[in-house]
């Protein structure tokens, strides 16, 4: 299984489809699509990846995701008699048309849907007003249902409970940005996390001592340099486990972990779960 592309406008025939389901378990496919969406987990628990983060979920959770962001729900318990049921509304930006955004009082809407790139988590007293919102929008229809959906994206956009997921060190990067050495430490580690990467070898690559390399690279991303590796690093496996029936511990080895015993250890930390437990929930 890879990540897959999925249209949600096609496949409901609308530019707006608002989704109340209840089912026995979360899509288990890794899949990102154009249309934007805001999820509320309803019932269920378990663990959720957007983008290259790792994260757990419970009743309540609320996401919203930018268009083509990479994303996918797994359960903790499958067969238990806990139902999976939530509410996504997916929308495409094209909604609205290029002068609609262009306003002036659009520019945190704007601003909103930028940041939605990295995934934001909707908590707090905000969450619990878009949770009644939602509930509205599964009944209504027509001209009531855009007028509705711009409230709560007024809401979002406007709200201090709105936190991106992803770290700001994976936000797509420009060309214009291709220079900053921050992009190319990125790309080194994506280039190389299977490999040893040693603290001299990555300063060197930034043109930094040592010392001065952890000062930097953890006051411009909030981390330090060996826990954003071991993040890289955890995904990458995350994916192995879910797109391919490869052993353990040769995703140990693709994932930079010279023993297994290590990636276990590493990888339950990250996830709550064992690697075997990830692929199995993955499966279901």
């Amino acid at each position: 299984m890879r990540v897959i592309r999925t249209e949600i406008a096609i496949l409901h025939n609308t530019k707006l489809s608002v989704i109340d389901k209840d089912e026995d378990a979360f899509n288990p496919a890794f899949h990102f699509h154009p249309e934007l969406e805001l999820v509320l987990i309803k019932e269920g628990y378990g663990r959720r990846i957007i983008g290259n983060k790792v994260d757990t979920f419970e009743k309540g959770d609320m996401v919203f995701i930018g268009s083509n962001l990479p994303h996918i729900w797994l359960n903790d318990d499958t067969g238990g008699g806990h139902r999976a049921r939530s509410v996504a509304v997916h929308f495409r930006k094209e909604i609205f048309t290029d002068e609609f955004y262009e306003q002036r009082e659009l520019r945190e809407l704007t601003r909103f849907f930028e940041l939605a790139a990295r995934g934001i988590q909707v908590t707090g007293a905000t969450r619990d007003k878009i949770s009644r919102k939602l509930d509205m929008l599964v009944t209504i229809r027509g001209f009531r249902r855009i007028l509705l959906l711009l409230e709560v994206l007024h809401i979002l956009s406007t709200s201090s409970d709105c936190k991106c997921i992803i770290n700001e060190i994976y936000s797509p990067v420009h060309k214009e940005e291709t220079a900053d050495r921050l992009s190319q430490v990125y790309k080194y580690v994506q280039d190389h996390f299977q490999k040893d990467i040693s603290l001299k070898n990555i300063a060197d690559m930034a043109g930094l001592t040592p010392q001065s390399f952890c000062r930097w690279f953890k006051k411009r991303t909030n981390k330090h340099f060996f826990d954003y590796l071991k993040e890289v690093r955890i995904f990458n496996a995350c994916e192995m486990l879910i797109n391919s029936e490869m052993p353990i511990a040769e995703v140990a080895y693709l994932c930079g972990y010279n023993t297994v015993s290590n990636f276990n250890k590493l990888f339950k930390e990250a996830t709550g779960l064992t690697p075997g437990s990830f692929r199995k929930n993955s499966a279901t």
